[in-house]
């Protein structure tokens, strides 16, 4: 059981770690940058320690400040919520490095699920239902325009290295497809990096499990089924 746990995200998702932290009599540490001085997790948070201005680039996804701030407070752990770090293999390999523990996957599994296309197939190859798509990104218009006739509309085509619902696009009919191939590239490219997309079969009214509070995990735990809910 760790001592102290530094939190590296801010808003509602540092609040719920804090709330989790306390409840297990763990000591909490928030970062935070200048234009959240003022922030609820600032103020329940047993410590918090300034990392930077207001951009996030220079706090919140500053490795040095939290590795740092880690060191520096006593922190055995770190907690990158979601977003920001979270998925960051060379944040992870660093904490590691340090001593820190990182609070998450493994440098090894955020590389493989990080590529969207290549969990697809992880997940069949595992035996997992998933939808009908392309497990490889796809070459050019004319092989998403076959894919998409195969799979059936409506799609949704999906940035290979995306996250955090950005680079995703629905496609309803065939004749918006190319214009909507072209934005998912120029957004993936132009938020990621990487301009690599796949197309999936859109499922209308999709859920996911979770209660109503966000704690699955705990429901499962005690025992509970967990509710399902629509996304």
């Amino acid at each position: 059981m760790f001592k102290k746990v530094l939190i590296c995200n801010r808003g509602e998702i540092a609040l719920r770690v804090i709330r989790s932290c306390r409840d297990m009599g763990i000591k909490t540490v928030q970062v935070y940058s200048k234009g959240d001085a003022d922030s609820r997790p600032v103020q329940v948070a047993d410590e918090a320690i300034l990392i930077g201005p207001a951009p996030a680039a220079r706090s919140y996804l500053h490795i040095p400040s939290i590795v740092h701030a880690c060191l520096m407070t006593g922190a055995e752990a770190v907690h990158p919520g979601y977003g920001f770090l979270s998925q960051d293999t060379y944040f992870a390999e660093i904490c590691k490095d340090s001593g820190i523990t990182f609070i998450g996957p493994s440098p090894k599994t955020m590389e493989m699920m990080g590529d969207k296309s290549t969990a697809r197939k992880l997940m069949g190859d595992a035996g997992l239902p998933v939808p009908g798509g392309t497990e490889k990104p796809l070459v050019n218009y004319e092989e998403a325009r076959q894919q998409a006739e195969r799979v059936g509309y409506p799609i949704i085509l999906k940035a290979s290295a995306g996250g955090g619902g950005r680079g995703m696009q629905v496609v309803f009919r065939p004749a918006d497809l190319e214009e909507a191939l072209e934005s998912v590239k120029a957004t993936a490219q132009a938020v990621f990096k990487d301009n690599r997309v796949y197309l999936e079969k859109f499922i209308r009214q999709a859920r996911h499990v979770a209660d109503d509070a966000g704690r699955a995990g705990d429901r499962a735990s005690a025992g509970a089924p967990p509710r399902i809910q629509r996304a």
